[in-house]
Parts: C-alpha cells; sequence; structure tokens
C-alpha cells in the first residue's frame, strides 16, 4: 500500500459550492468491508463530507448518473487503486470522469493499494490520509494562507504552551482585544494538531451563540461534534455536562472554546481537567483575561498588535492583492497602517474597502475615519462595551474620553472622587483587554478610544451640548460661545497645544448642573463665568480668567482644585468648610498675595504655590494641617516669613527653592519622621536649625546655592537615612564636621563650588557612596591637616597655588561617579591608587592643569565615560581600561601629543573617543589614525565581533581613500551591490568633515557659554519597504560647536540586534546617510557639513580593505589635505612603548614610511624622537 503525493498543489478553485468534501473511489470486492469503511469513518469523523456508493446503487453495464453527478460535486478525489480496480469498466469510467473534472485543479489523491495491510499499518495510513484531506479542504475556513501575516510566530508560541509530548491535561487561555486574531490563531493550532487527538471539536462563537440560543444549545453543539450526530438530546445543562463528561473521560480530547465571555459557559462545557482523558488540550479564546485566572488555566498567551512590517503586509494583501503596496499609494498606506495601530481586523477591514479605488477616494476615507469609525470594526468592538455594567461603562468612558494616557494612581484618585469606585474597575477593564497599564499609566489602543467617543457622539450627532462628555474643540467653542449647554453635560476637558484666545458667553456654565469634571488648559478668555457647577469634583482650569471665583460657587464636592497661571488674587475671605478638598495648586499664578485660611480644609493632602511671585504671606493656619504630605513653595520670590514652626506629621515634602527673601526657617516641631525631601537651595538662610535632627527618615536635603550658609549644624551627622546631600554653590562653607562620614546610608555628596579645601577624612568610610563632586574647588588645605590624618587621605601643603590636592582614594570602593573638573589640580594631583576606585564608571578631571595622568587608571574595570576636556597641559594618556563600554572626551587638550594602545578589541562593544581641537595629535604622530583604523582593521579580521559602534573625532578635512563612495555635501546614497544579496553583511563605515559656520558670532550661546550645536547622522533604508532611523547614539554635542577647524567624525554602526536587523540584510537595496546639523537654543546652527562618505561592511571584502589601509597613500590620505604635517606611529618591542614622531622637517625631508616598515626605519625614527 503505497500514498503518493498529489500531481499537483491541491490550489482551490474558483468560488463554488461543493456539496461533498470528498469522492471515495474503490473496488467493492477488494475494500469495501475493512480499508474504505475505515477510512470513510475516520474522514467522516473529522467533518469531511465524504461520498462513497451505495451497494444498493443499481449496478449496470454504464456508470450511474448519480456518480457522475456526484463527482462533479466534489472537491477533492481519493482513488483506491487495489488489484482488481482497473479490471472493472465502472471503476474505470468513474476514475476518467475523475480525471476530467480535477485533473486540471490538481485534487486526486491515489492510494495504490495491492498488499494484505497489518491492522497497524493500516491505522497509520489512515490517518495520514485525513491528514493530508484535512489540510486541503480546511483552510478555506481561514482564506488564503498567503494572506495570513505574522502567524507563524503566534502559533509556535502557543504549541510551546500546548507541549504535545506531556501526558497531563492542559487547559490553554489565548486573550487579548476584539479584532486582533484569536479566532485565526486558534484555528490554525487546531488544524495542525487535531490529528493527534481521538477526539477534537471547535466551537466557534460561544459568545454569540450563548446569547442567542442558551447554554444547552452549546452543550447540544459539542456533542453532536463528539457523537458525530445532528442531533442529541440534552434537557437542561446538569444532565448535558454529565454526558460530556461521561463521554470524554477517557479520551485524549482536542477541544477549542471560540470568543468565550462569562464564566459559566467554561464550566458547563470543560468543567474540570479530570473530565478528560490524559493528553487532552483545551484552548479557550477570550478578551477577558480574569476569566482564564478565575477558572484555573495556568497558561495563557496574550495576542498582540501585528509590528509596523507585518501590518503594512496585511494591509497590502487585501488593498493591492500583494504583499507591498503600490508606489503612489505607499504614504497613504502607512496613514492607515498607523489608523489601525497594528490591529488585523482594522487592517483587514480597511484594505479590503480600500481595494481597486483611485488615491481621491482614499484620501476621502482617511477623512471620513477622523469623523466616524469603520462600522465593521465599531461594532466588532463594541462588543466588549455591551458586555460591561453601567459603573464599567461610565469609567471607561471617562478615559476614553478624558483620561487616557494619565498616571494611574492619579486617573483612580479623579474617579474617585465620583464615587465610581475606580481600583477594581480599572483592573476589570484591563482584564477585558479594553485598557492596559504601561509604566503605570493608564493606555488604550486608539480604535479603542475611538469606539468609546463614538458612543458618546451617538448620544447627539447634531447637538454637542446633549451629550454626557465633550473634548473636541470645536464641539466646546460651539457650546460656550452660543450657550448652548445642558444638564446632560458630565464632563469637559479642553486641551489646546498653544496658548488661544477666545470671547465665550459667561452664562454658559448656568444650565450645567450636573458638571463634574472641569478641565481647561491653554485658553485666554475677556471675561470670567459667572456659574459654576456645585456638583464639580475636579476643576483643573489654567490661565482662569477672573480674581475671584463665582460668588454662588459653593464647592462643597470639589476634590481637587487646579488655577495655574491664573489670575486669582485670593481664593475666598475667611475660612470655609471644604472636607473633600484634597489638593490646591496654584502655581504660577502672579497675582496671588495671600494664601487663605486653612482651618476648615483638614483633609488637604497636596498645597502647590510655585511660581506665585506676588505671595507674602503663608495664613499660619497651615501648621494644623496634619495631613498635607507636599508643601511647595518654589520661586515665590517675594515671600518673607513662615511660621514659626511647623508641626505637620505627614509631611513628606517641603520644597522652598527660590524662595530668595527666606532667612530662615520653621523649628520642626513633634514628629516628623515622614519628611524625605527638604530643598532649600536659592534661599538666604544663614543656619540650618538644630531642630533638623527630628527629620529621622529626611533622604534629600537641598542646599545649592545658599549663599549665605557658613556652616551645617553638628547634629545633621544624625540624619541616618540621608541619602543625597547637595551644598554645591554654597560659597561660604569651607569647613564640613569631621564626623561627616557617619552618614553611612549617603549616597551623593555635592560639594561644587564651595570654599572646601580640606575634606575630611571620614568621607572614606561612607560605604555607600556612588556620587562625589568637587567641581570647581579650589581651596588652599590649612597648613596643619595632613599632619594627623590617620591614613594621609588628604595631604595639605604649606604653600603654593589653590587647589585641591588629593592623596588617597582607596577608601571609595563604592564610588561610581567623581568628578574633580575645574579644581586646579596640578602634575601629581591625582593619587597613584586611583586604580583602586573598582566601582568607578565616570570619571571627570577637566579643566585641570596636570601633564599626564596615573597609569593605574587602566585598572578602572567598570569605566565607561572618560572627560578630559579642556585640560590644556596634558600631553599623553596612560592605557585605557579594555572595558565593554569606553568614552573618551578630549576637547581642547591644545597639549595632547601621545594616545596610548588601543584597548583589548575582542570584549569591546562600543567605543568613543572625541578631541576636537587636538591638532598636537596629528602635528606630532598618528595615534588617532592608528586607532581609528587598527579598531576598523581588527574588527574585519573577526578578532572583534562584538563591536557594535565606534565613533571617533579628530582634525581633519578629508575623506579617508578607501571609502569607495564618498561625496560634497551632508548627504549620499550607494546601491547595495548584488553580488551581496547572500553575503555576510555586517554593517557601515561612515565618515563626515564638519566645520564652523563662516558667522559663529552671529549664533547664541547656551547656558555653559558654547554653541549648543550639533550633529544627527540618519540612515534611510530601502527595499521592498522605506524606513528612515537615526543612528543609535550617532550624535555629536555641544563642544563640537566651537571647532577652530575642519573636522572628521568616522562611526562604524553594526546593525547587529537592530530592531530591523534582517530587513536590513535580507530586503535592503539601498541606503542613504544623511548627516543633519541641529541648535538646541535657536534656528540656525553653528556647523557645516562639507563632506561625506559610507562603505559598507561585510565579510567578504576582508582582505582588499585590509590591503588598502595598510598601504602608505591611504593610511596618511586622512590627513593630505591639511596645512598640518603628519607621521606614523608603531608600538616598540619593549614593554613601556614608544611613539614616533615627525617635525614638519622631517616630513620635508623624507617621504613617510608605513605602518609595517622595517625595523631599521623604526630605531630611526625612535632615534629621531628621543632627539626631539
Amino acid at each position: 500500500m503505497v500514498l503518493r503525493s498529489p500531481r499537483a498543489c491541491m490550489s482551490l478553485p474558483s468560488p463554488s459550492q461543493w456539496k461533498y468534501d470528498v469522492f471515495l473511489s474503490f473496488r467493492g470486492e477488494d475494500t469495501r468491508i475493512g480499508f474504505t469503511d475505515h477510512l470513510y469513518d475516520k474522514l467522516e469523523w473529522q467533518t469531511i463530507k465524504t461520498f462513497r456508493d451505495n451497494e444498493e446503487l443499481q449496478r449496470g453495464k454504464t456508470i450511474a448518473p448519480e456518480l457522475l453527478t456526484a463527482i462533479e460535486q466534489s472537491r477533492f478525489a481519493i482513488v483506491v487503486l487495489s488489484p482488481n480496480y482497473a479490471s472493472s469498466s465502472w471503476c474505470l469510467d468513474e476514475v476518467t470522469k475523475i480525471v476530467e473534472c480535477m485533473e486540471t485543479r490538481g485534487t486526486i489523491l491515489p492510494i495504490f493499494y495491492h498488499v494484505d495491510p497489518c491492522p497497524t499499518y493500516e491505522t497509520e495510513l489512515i490517518k495520514e490520509i485525513v491528514e493530508v484531506v484535512w489540510n486541503k479542504v480546511h483552510p478555506t475556513l481561514l482564506g488564503s494562507a498567503k494572506n495570513l501575516v505574522g502567524v507563524d510566530f503566534r502559533v509556535k508560541e502557543i504549541n510551546l504552551l500546548l507541549d504535545a509530548e506531556a501526558n497531563d491535561v492542559r487547559f490553554i487561555g489565548i486573550w487579548g482585544m476584539g479584532g486582533m486574531g484569536k479566532t485565526t490563531i486558534a484555528r490554525l493550532v487546531y488544524g495542525r494538531v487535531f490529528h493527534n487527538f481521538e477526539v477534537s471539536s471547535f466551537l466557534a462563537n460561544v459568545r454569540e451563540v450563548s446569547a442567542k440560543h442558551g447554554l444547552v444549545h452549546l452543550q447540544k453543539e459539542l456533542l453532536s461534534h463528539i457523537l458525530k450526530k445532528e442531533s442529541t438530546n440534552v434537557w437542561d445543562v446538569y444532565s448535558g455536562t454529565s454526558m460530556i463528561k461521561n463521554y470524554l473521560c477517557n479520551k485524549k480530547v482536542l477541544l477549542i472554546l471560540d470568543d468565550v465571555d462569562e464564566l459559566n459557559q467554561l464550566q458547563i462545557l470543560l468543567g474540570e481537567k479530570h473530565w478528560f482523558g490524559l493528553g487532552s488540550r483545551i484552548i479557550i479564546t477570550t478578551r477577558d483575561q480574569h476569566l482564564l485566572v478565575t477558572h484555573g488555566v495556568e497558561k495563557s498567551y496574550e495576542l498582540e498588535g501585528l509590528n509596523e512590517v507585518d501590518a503594512l503586509q496585511l494591509f497590502s494583501w487585501n488593498a493591492f492583492k500583494k504583499d507591498h503596496p503600490e508606489e503612489d499609494y505607499l504614504e497613504l498606506s502607512k496613514c492607515f497602517m498607523e489608523y489601525a495601530g497594528g490591529l488585523p481586523l482594522a487592517l483587514t477591514t480597511l484594505g479590503s474597502f480600500l481595494y481597486k479605488r483611485s488615491r481621491d477616494a482614499w484620501t476621502s476615507a482617511l477623512d471620513k475615519l477622523k469623523k466616524a469609525p469603520n462600522r465593521t470594526i465599531f461594532g466588532t468592538l463594541k462588543m466588549s462595551y455591551d458586555g460591561l455594567d453601567e459603573i464599567e461603562k461610565r469609567i471607561f468612558l471617562d478615559v476614553a474620553c478624558f483620561l487616557k494616557g494619565y498616571n494611574k494612581e492619579g486617573t483612580i484618585e479623579v474617579l474617585d472622587s465620583y464615587g465610581f469606585c475606580p481600583r477594581i474597575t480599572v483592573d476589570v477593564l484591563a482584564e477585558k483587554s479594553l485598557l492596559t497599564i504601561s509604566d503605570n499609566h493608564v493606555c488604550m489602543h486608539d480604535l479603542i478610544q475611538e469606539m468609546g467617543r463614538e458612543i458618546v457622539r451617538q448620544e447627539s450627532y447634531e447637538e454637542p451640548g446633549r451629550r454626557s462628555r465633550l473634548w473636541h474643540r470645536d464641539d466646546i467653542l460651539n457650546v460656550f460661545t452660543k450657550n448652548r449647554g445642558t444638564k446632560t453635560i458630565e464632563g469637559i476637558v479642553l486641551h489646546l497645544p498653544e496658548l488661544e484666545e477666545a470671547h465665550w458667553n459667561p452664562e454658559a456654565f448656568s444650565k450645567m448642573s450636573k458638571l463634574r469634571l472641569l478641565q481647561i488648559h491653554n485658553l485666554s478668555l475677556s471675561q470670567g463665568p459667572k456659574y459654576l457647577s456645585n456638583a464639580l469634583k475636579f476643576l483643573d482650569w489654567s490661565w482662569y480668567p477672573s480674581k475671584f471665583l463665582p460668588p454662588t460657587f459653593q464647592p462643597d464636592e470639589i476634590s481637587e482644585l487646579n488655577l495655574r497661571h491664573s489670575k486669582i488674587n485670593r481664593l475666598w475671605n475667611g475660612s470655609k468648610y471644604l472636607g473633600k478638598l484634597k489638593y490646591i495648586d496654584l502655581s504660577y499664578s502672579q497675582s496671588l498675595t495671600v494664601t487663605p485660611d486653612f482651618t476648615g480644609i483638614q483633609n488637604l493632602e497636596r498645597l502647590v504655590l510655585e511660581g506665585c511671585t506676588s505671595l507674602v504671606e503663608i495664613h499660619s493656619s497651615i501648621s494644623v494641617l496634619k495631613r498635607l504630605k507636599i508643601l511647595n513653595l518654589k520661586n515665590c520670590e517675594s515671600l518673607k516669613s513662615l511660621p514659626s514652626e511647623v508641626e505637620m506629621e505627614s509631611l513628606e515634602v517641603f520644597i522652598l527653592s527660590g524662595c530668595s527673601k527666606v532667612k530662615w526657617i520653621p523649628e520642626f516641631v513633634g514628629q516628623m519622621e515622614k519628611l524625605s525631601k527638604l530643598s532649600l537651595d536659592g534661599t538666604s538662610i544663614k543656619k540650618i536649625p538644630s531642630s533638623i535632627e527630628r527629620l529621622i527618615g529626611l533622604i534629600s536635603l537641598d542646599l545649592r546655592d545658599c549663599k549665605s550658609l557658613t556652616c551645617l549644624p553638628s547634629v545633621i551627622c544624625g540624619l541616618k537615612s540621608l541619602q543625597n546631600l547637595n551644598m554645591s554653590g554654597c560659597s561660604l562653607l569651607g569647613n564640613l564636621q569631621e564626623n561627616l562620614g557617619e552618614i553611612e546610608c549617603l549616597e551623593e555628596l555635592d560639594l561644587s563650588g564651595t570654599a572646601i579645601g580640606e575634606p575630611p577624612s571620614s568621607l572614606a568610610l561612607m560605604k555607600n557612596l556612588k556620587v562625589l563632586s568637587f567641581r570647581g574647588c579650589k581651596g588652599q588645605p590649612p597648613k596643619s591637616w595632613h599632619s594627623f590624618l590617620p591614613f594621609e587621605f588628604f595631604a595639605g601643603k604649606s604653600s603654593g597655588p589653590k587647589g585641591l590636592v588629593l592623596a588617597s582614594l582607596k577608601g571609595f570602593c563604592s564610588l561610581k561617579k567623581l568628578d574633580l573638573s575645574d579644581c586646579n589640580l596640578c602634575e601629581g594631583g591625582i593619587p597613584d591608587d586611583i586604580g583602586c576606585m573598582s566601582s568607578l564608571e565616570e570619571l571627570s578631571l577637566s579643566g585641570n592643569n596636570f601633564v599626564s595622568l596615573p597609569a593605574s587608571l587602566r585598572c578602572l574595570s567598570k569605566l565607561w565615560e572618560l572627560n578630559l576636556e579642556s585640560c590644556k597641559s596634558l600631553q599623553q594618556l596612560p592605557d585605557l581600561p579594555s572595558n565593554r563600554t569606553l568614552h573618551v572626551k578630549a576637547d581642547d587638550c591644545t597639549s595632547l601629543k601621545i594616545l596610548p594602545d588601543p584597548p583589548m578589541l575582542s570584549s569591546l562593544y562600543k567605543y568613543f573617543f572625541r578631541a576636537v581641537n587636538g591638532f598636537r595629535l596629528v602635528e606630532n604622530n598618528e595615534g588617532c589614525n592608528n586607532i581609528a583604523f587598527l579598531m576598523l582593521q581588527k574588527f574585519r579580521q573577526g578578532v572583534c565581533h562584538s563591536v557594535l559602534k565606534f565613533d571617533i573625532v579628530i582634525p581633519g578635512s578629508e575623506i579617508p581613500d578607501w571609502f569607495s563612495n564618498q561625496t560634497v555635501g551632508d548627504s549620499l546614497m550607494v546601491e547595495r551591490p548584488p553580488h551581496l544579496c547572500n553575503s555576510k553583511w555586517m554593517g557601515f563605515v561612515l565618515c563626515a568633515v564638519f566645520g564652523a559656520q563662516e558667522n559663529p558670532d552671529l549664533l547664541e550661546f547656551d547656558y555653559f557659554g558654547r554653541h549648543p550645536c550639533g550633529i544627527l547622522c540618519y540612515l534611510e533604508i530601502a527595499g521592498s519597504y522605506q524606513f528612515s532611523f537615526p543612528i543609535p547614539d550617532a550624535v555629536l554635542h555641544h563642544s563640537v560647536g566651537h571647532v577652530a577647524s575642519d573636522h572628521l567624525w568616522l562611526l562604524y554602526f553594526s546593525f547587529k540586534h537592530h530592531r530591523y536587523e534582517n530587513f536590513l540584510k535580507d530586503s535592503c537595496s539601498q541606503v542613504e546617510v544623511l548627516f543633519k546639523p541641529f541648535c538646541s537654543v535657536q534656528k540656525n546652527t553653528c556647523l557645516k557639513l562639507k563632506k561625506c562618505g559610507i562603505h559598507l561592511v561585510y565579510g567578504e571584502d576582508v582582505e582588499e580593505l585590509n590591503r588598502k589601509m595598510n598601504q602608505s597613500n591611504s593610511s596618511i590620505s586622512l590627513y593630505n589635505a591639511m596645512d598640518v604635517p603628519c607621521c606614523y606611529f608603531e608600538k616598540s618591542s619593549d614593554a613601556e612603548g614608544a611613539v614616533v614622531k615627525r617635525t614638519r622637517k622631517h616630513c620635508d625631508e623624507e617621504e613617510p614610511s608605513a605602518i609595517g616598515s622595517s625595523e631599521s626605519d623604526k630605531e630611526s625614527l625612535r632615534k629621531r624622537l628621543k632627539e626631539d
């Protein structure tokens, strides 16, 4: 018995209504009893409708008309060719008709039956036949397989959950929002594994069938699948449950329950795991994740939207009947793709609707979608809304209309003020796939949001004032300018991107008696409202136009009052009892002069008065606010005095930053252990009260720019929870307590710009200290300090220039960031044991006067950033650590001549070296050239395949010769060579020459006195699709804005691990690089791109590029166009190495030698170096 594959692919014919799936042709006397019977039963069992002739059919010399008709009405034919098949004229007539009808379609499956089969072999053969036929018959349930995009990965993931080898019973859930393709994925899984089970059933549309016909109907449908009967007697759910359990308890079952929305559907259809035999698998698709959890489904798979590539492909299959858009429709296709948000239902519906329509029709359809959603999409998504209770519906509509994108806790607080029990309801909506919580924010798919807003619009299409919620600018302006508001309105939210002026009817709020939410941003009105609803629970109105709230406004229900940038002079006179008010924010209300009496608002939790520049007085009743958590008085510049003492047991944050006229702060009374942040920066305080010791929970103390502060109280060392102490800019602060190191929890200490020259030795005891800054500390240490330091932590000098002179850094084992910039450190000022700082990641030494750095720098195994900018005396660098990532900034190191050997390339991941205005490097040696080209060369030889990027900036004005693609200007396009289609393409080497604009004096400076200019690098990739994206980390910032001459930017970018890696390797045909200058403070930029180049890096060109890079003329081409001489250096054989430099005279006298020249030449150059 041999099973042969069909002659051609069993492709489906043009639309026809087939009566039978399979016509079974056989010689009755050979196989009717036995093989054919078993095959027929198995086909019928798997719902494959099969025709076979009846023994009672009248046999004659010619084939019966019934059989000819049955053949014509069958999609496929199985011909069992047994030994006596050809001896029957009847069979020959059958097969002739079959060939006539089906040969061109390739839908004939011949089976050669010529041996006596053993029962086991026959069973396996029948199983294989049924599987083949099933896969040909049932794809029509899903449409054309080529139109199913992005499903393979998802099916594979679910198959992992199924784990066919495990001999247990498993319930698997597939959940996600409507239209995501749950049913499609479930059908695909079912079609691929059903043949491994004794019983299989796919119950579709459980939600719809249950709603229309009831649970008993569902049980009947399942039993009819199991028993292969069209009708089964089920009297009630209990008898149905018993029958299902009895029939399936000993069988290996595959059961799919599609679109389940109620727990009782699961309880009466699949109950518990013991209802099924070992090896059974039950798959449930639903929009409600919690339903799966409740029923004990341990393994579930969340189905998410398609990525951009798959989404465009799926849309194209429906809109163009191919896997990519027409060129003229690409941008429009992307617009529809963006609208769909990766939702397969929307992509297929919109694509099919747009098929064969004109561009004008496409544009019109897009405009229409902005006004009203597609009915099919809306109807599918709305089913989830229809299943909510009334409170869930109200919260869903509030989120869809107003609160999408807000912080979760803030959203819950707003909704809680309405009495909606939001915490549990938000969780329910997330479980029902109607919203998501991402990064602690309430998110919602755009089409779900549109569905919710359409529900509100349907309340009254013609009259926005008769809707419950308003959010659209035009609708709101229509209501308020024409006074068309009604009591139906519950919420209004108007967010304008920029400040606009408008003229509203001041009576417009008079009819909105049920208004509970009012939020208006960036609207400037000529006059304020005469009425506000007393039902308001949330009032957020920036630029509120009146000096006072309406006199009739009784905000008894108000929970949050935000009037930022308002013209409010005072909130109210006297005291008001507002027991529900928790938040007041009047920030930047510059007309506010006094705060209200707080006596009647005992539940106030947050008071924000930041930027109220006219505020001169804080009412004394503020000290009685026992539940106040946040008090923000930042930049209240006119505020001079505060209550003499505060006793706020709930206070967590107290901000006085920028209150420049405040000279003293209140005494802290009582238990205030919850206060974690105290910001006094920019005040005029001269001392800190000793009562600060009561703040035992204080984590952050900010004293920046307290110019009058001369010392700290001794009790500050008792703040055992303190983690951040910032005293930068306290220019009169010259001493610290010797026992400051007792603050063991301290993680960040900033002493920048203080007068401290002798830091206490106890700092080394801070085992948790991670950030330490002495930036700008140039004080002179006292003469006597070094005589009694126990371990010579700091050594003072009796005379000499001001500056911080360090002796030992051994104790700082936890330090990650050290800033010693502008400390007037001279040669030897950095301790040799700096390499002992085993955790150090960032080291800033910029603006100092040393000539060299300690060799132990190479031992900083975690260092990834070294800042040496403006170290104008620095002449050489030691060997650098061989870390995964290393950034070296050496801009304006005008004396730097000698660079170290490149770090170990085999471990390198990212390497950045920048030497803007480092001309001595070019004049004296080839150090930077060596690093740049050796790294590339090593990479090409396979030494450092881990490298993803390196980036070097050095003086130069020419693109290296080995860049075969280079041009004048800021952009360049190259074609990918055809012979590289199957090559190991690894990335790009890019190069740009840039310089200063002709009139830099016309440009503005930033806060640091720099031209805040830079360069971004973009790639435009074209192929089957087109993408544009900035190269990660490919950006030059700030200091490149003051280049003294032309500079060269050389960078390598690998697309290893990039999100478009596969596309770049497989489908990319064209690459365009664009270098784009930018300025962060103005439109004009101080930089000009002059030249650029691109080189494609791939495995096959290693030898060729190495040859080019080793040639002398190519190696020096980087500097040939400069007006400075150049030479090469080569590592010597001794341990320390040597650098060979060439003077202008030497370069003029003889030809330069290439890297790799003879030993005699090298020795000659070394001698000249010593002579120089």
